[in-house]
């Protein structure tokens, strides 16, 4: 188990106008936050208030990532990946650029994700939830979450790690969203639409240790 950054390069390139989208007047916080727990398309392509406001695919964006993750770990040949909460497969399908031979998979909560895709690849992701995966134990060589666990309550978080735990083997990546202060706790309160677990790293530590997770790790925080 290690802290090994695979994420910041991306979370640090987007602007964030903190107090804009707690006092929008059309989409304050709260409204914003009802919408955005259903997953559906005003969670991906709606209005930017609500959250994306546009999740497309973007040549090389997750490329990158998926390369310093192939870089990183030794996978064997024809390695099987799960990506948890794989949204619209993005990742999974810059990974068959890095490693064309990879055996890839995906699941996530939302139908609207799932159906809007990369074609390419739709095939292999399926809707599902992170708490009861659908794999034997120890299924895969790779197992990927990005920015999905923090967003179970307490109850399902427990669960969901148990399950990252179990479906694979040696290496897993997880990555939450978290707080080292204040300022950086407010700022997360203000900008997040979908979490429900508010964790200090140190917390998190103990959640891993709580469900036996020894898989990679990294936090994203809201500076």
């Amino acid at each position: 188990m290690a802290e090994v950054d695979f994420m910041s390069v991306l979370h640090k390139s987007t602007p964030r106008d903190y107090l804009a989208r707690v006092n929008d007047p059309e989409y304050p916080k709260a409204k914003a936050a009802e919408q955005a727990k259903k997953f559906s398309e005003d969670y991906w392509d709606g209005d930017r208030r609500i959250c994306y406001g546009g999740y497309h695919y973007l040549k090389g964006r997750w490329e990158k990532v998926a390369r310093a993750m192939a870089e990183h770990y030794p996978l064997p040949t024809k390695p099987k990946i799960l990506d948890i909460g794989c949204g619209k497969g993005f990742l999974l399908y810059d990974f068959l650029k890095v490693i064309p031979d990879a055996e890839i998979y995906g699941i996530d909560i939302s139908d609207y994700a799932i159906a809007n895709s990369k074609p390419e690849i739709r095939d292999r992701l399926q809707i599902g939830n992170a708490i009861s995966l659908p794999w034997r134990d120890n299924t895969f060589d790779l197992v990927i979450s990005i920015t999905t666990l923090h967003n179970l309550h307490a109850y399902d978080l427990d669960l969901a790690l148990r399950e990252m735990e179990r479906v694979g083997k040696q290496h897993k990546y997880l990555c939450l969203e978290s707080y080292r202060n204040e300022q950086e706790k407010a700022n997360l309160l203000y900008w997040q639409v979908t979490c429900e677990a508010f964790n200090t790293p140190e917390e998190w530590q103990w959640w891993f240790k709580h469900t036996n997770y020894n898989g990679d790790y990294s936090y994203i925080y809201f500076e």
